[in-house]
This record gives C-alpha cells, sequence and structure tokens, in this order.
C-alpha cells in the first residue's frame, strides 16, 4: 500500500530540466534508494516532495490516512501536497534529514529534538511557556534520543558532537512527531568509516517502521539496506527495481555505477565513490 506518489512531477530552471516527468510511489512498508550521477536531480525532487521547491508541472499526493489503503473501502484516499510550504508538508507527516547537519548548535541535543517534537505538537505556538509544562515533548524526545543512540549525549551542547553522532541527531530531529514517511539526504555523508555501521543500523531501524526514501552514495549501504532502488539521470526514472537487477541494468552501469562491485566501500571520511553529489543551489 503506498502512502507518497508523484505523477508527471517535473522541474525546470530556465532551460534546464531537473526533475523530468517523474512518477514514483512509495509503499508503507518500504526502504526505498535514490541513486544517480552528480546532476541527476536527487536533491531537487526531494524538494519537490517536501515543498522546498514549487514544481513546473506534475503532483505530489499523500495518503489521506497515513496508511495508504482503506480497510473499509479497499481504496486510497490522497492528499495534493504539490503547492504545500515546508512546514506544511512537514505537518502531514513527510519529514525529512539533510545533506549538511541541520541542528540548533549550542542548543543540548535532547532540546533540539524537543524542539522538533513541539513543532509537530499542538503547542508549536506557545514557546514561551516553561519546557517543563511540555512533558509529553521531553519524554518524546529522550525515547527518540535512546532510539539513535545519543541517551547518554542528551545534556551536552549539539556543537560538542562528532561528525557521525551529528548526522545521528539529524535522524533524531526528523523522527520527532513520528512522520508517516521520511526522507532520509545522505546520513552517511562525512562521517567515518567506523561509524559507517551506525548509521547502517540506524537506518535499518527506523525503516522497519517508517517508509524511507533514501538519498545516498555509499553503493554498499544502498545494495545491502534497500528494498527498491529507482535510478535518476538528467532528471528521468532509467531503472527502478530490486537492487540485484537495478545493480546488473547496462544503462544504470553505463550512466553512475561504472563497473561497481559488492565492497567498493567509500573512502574514510565519507566522500562519495563514484561521485559525490552537492546541493548545485537547483541542479540537481
Amino acid at each position: 500500500m503506498s502512502v507518497l506518489r508523484t505523477t508527471g512531477l517535473t522541474k525546470r530552471f530556465g532551460g534546464l530540466t531537473a526533475v523530468d516527468d517523474v512518477d514514483f510511489e512509495l509503499a508503507e512498508d518500504e526502504l526505498c534508494s535514490l541513486i544517480g550521477p552528480n546532476g541527476a536531480g536527487k536533491t531537487t525532487f526531494f524538494d519537490l516532495l517536501t515543498g522546498a521547491l514549487e514544481p513546473t508541472a506534475g503532483r505530489v499526493e499523500l495518503a489521506a490516512d497515513g496508511a495508504g489503503e482503506s480497510e473499509a473501502s479497499g481504496s486510497v484516499g490522497w492528499v495534493d501536497m504539490t503547492d504545500d510550504p515546508l512546514h506544511a508538508t512537514a505537518q502531514r507527516g513527510l519529514h525529512r534529514s539533510y545533506q549538511v547537519t541541520n541542528v540548533f548548535p549550542t542548543s543540548t541535543v535532547l532540546e533540539n529534538v524537543r524542539v522538533a517534537a513541539q513543532a509537530h505538537g499542538t503547542d508549536s505556538f506557545h514557546g514561551w511557556r516553561n519546557v517543563n509544562s511540555f512533558e509529553p515533548y521531553l519524554e518524546e524526545a529522550s525515547a527518540i534520543l535512546d532510539r539513535v543512540g545519543l541517551a547518554a549525549k542528551a545534556e551536552e551542547p549539539a556543537d560538542t558532537l562528532s561528525h557521525g553522532e551529528k548526522r545521528q541527531l539529524e535522524v533524531g530531529v526528523a523522527l520527532a512527531g513520528d512522520p508517516d514517511v521520511l526522507l532520509l539526504d545522505e546520513p552517511n555523508a562525512g562521517v567515518s568509516s567506523e561509524s559507517v555501521d551506525d548509521i547502517i543500523a540506524l537506518i535499518e531501524d527506523v525503516a522497519a517502521d517508517h517508509a524511507v526514501l533514501l538519498v545516498e552514495h555509499n553503493m554498499d549501504i544502498v545494495m545491502n539496506v534497500s528494498d527498491r532502488i529507482v535510478v535518476l539521470n538528467r532528471g528521468e526514472v532509467i531503472a527502478d527495481g530490486p537492487p540485484e537487477s537495478v545493480r546488473d541494468d547496462p544503462a544504470v552501469q553505463e550512466a553512475y555505477l561504472g563497473g561497481y562491485e559488492p565492497g567498493d566501500l567509500d573512502d574514510d571520511d565519507g566522500a562519495a565513490d563514484p561521485t559525490t553529489e552537492a546541493d548545485g543551489g537547483g541542479s540537481e
């Protein structure tokens, strides 16, 4: 049962088509990875899903009940999110982490997640009240920190965390409010090789009870954790299927993988291989 879908989703920047007529669906129990070379359109696609960018054409829809198919009718009710801004898509249950760590550096680790939980709750406009009156949000934040492996760091300022721990915190912030769909944008970026296993375990854990769309350049991670892989090239979907079939697809090998074999890990500093995608100001 699908929880997220796009129909004919397109984004043009002048004469450049960054996302080209993409039809996509994500199932409620699925971990789908989105891969492709630099400029393929992956980050732009994420921005269109979350409302950070307005599409040139097409639609973005979320299952109305957050669970896809209705038991009573056997049909899916969809909410059109195409024109929703970032905060509206988040309130509907579509949350995202980012390529670049995006946390409040001087606030404690607990406060970063507590603020995110409150923002998705019913008290988002009562920031002037004593935080102790928001016990449910503190409890939710504590549970999330335990889940992402940062419970012992709860009272430390976020800027004291290692890079890998900051990536874990980013995922924790994205989990606040219990989203139906979680978009993870390169959670392994910049993470040392010693921390890769922790990131893999975290991705697999959150995918156990969330629909997850993952952008990741470490192909070993992608091939090991994905139920399904979608490949973008020049804004178009060129492959969509289980990891084994995508890995062996000649068009994918030519456009991106370039002879990838299992075990071709990234560099220790997390630099992507075969390519590293930056947020090219809309060119992705």
